[in-house]
C-alpha cells in the first residue's frame, strides 16, 4: 500500500462525467501548473533534485522533465484533433525519453520555463474551444478512442499527479 500512495499520491486518474464546471477546474489546473511546479522545486539542490521520489522511481529532475515532454505531446495531440477528424497520434516510449541525458542531467529551469510557455499557448487553445470541440477524438495506438474533454481532465491530473510527487517527498525529507 504505501508503494501504491508514492506512485499515486492524489489517487489514480478517474474519469469523470463531463461539466462545464468540471471543464473550467480542469483548464484552471493546466493554467496553474507552471507556478506549482516552480513553486515545488524552489530552494532544492541538484543533488535534492536527483533524488527518486519512490524506490526504483524518477528522480525529481526528471519528473519535471517528463511533466515537459508529456505536456509537448499532449499540445500537439490537441491541435491534431482539432485540425484533423480523429487523427492516429504517435505514442512515444515515455520511460525511455525518462533515460535520456537531457532528462537526467538538464536543470530543471530549461523544463520550467519550456511548461510555462506551452501552458500559456495550450490555455489559450482550451479557453478558444467550444463545448462541441471537446467532443472531437483522436486514436491512441494502445489504448484506442479519447475524447479532448477526457484528454483535458487527464492532463489536468497528470501535472498535479506529478506536482504531488515533488511536494510528498519535501513533506517526507523535511526539505
Amino acid at each position: 500500500m504505501e508503494l501504491e500512495k508514492l506512485r499515486y499520491p492524489i489517487g489514480k486518474f478517474n474519469p469523470l462525467q463531463f461539466s462545464p464546471t468540471l471543464l473550467a477546474s480542469w483548464i484552471q489546473d493546466i493554467e496553474n501548473l507552471p507556478e506549482l511546479l516552480e513553486k515545488a522545486t524552489k530552494g532544492l539542490s541538484e543533488t535534492q533534485l536527483d533524488t527518486p521520489y519512490r524506490p526504483e522511481g524518477w528522480t525529481l529532475r526528471q519528473v519535471v522533465h517528463h511533466v515537459a515532454d508529456s505536456h509537448m505531446n499532449a499540445y500537439i495531440r490537441f491541435r491534431w484533433a482539432m485540425t484533423e477528424e480523429n487523427p492516429l497520434i504517435k505514442a512515444y516510449e515515455e520511460q525511455l525519453w525518462a533515460e535520456l541525458d537531457d532528462a537526467r542531467n538538464e536543470k530543471v529551469e530549461i523544463s520550467l520555463n519550456l511548461v510555462s510557455s506551452l501552458h500559456q499557448r495550450w490555455v489559450r487553445l482550451l479557453r478558444s474551444m467550444q463545448t462541441t470541440d471537446f467532443q472531437r477524438t483522436l486514436q491512441h495506438p494502445a489504448t484506442g478512442t479519447h475524447s479532448l474533454e477526457k484528454m483535458t481532465g487527464m492532463y489536468s491530473w497528470h501535472g498535479r499527479h506529478h506536482t504531488a510527487h515533488i511536494v510528498e517527498l519535501r513533506k517526507k525529507m523535511n526539505w
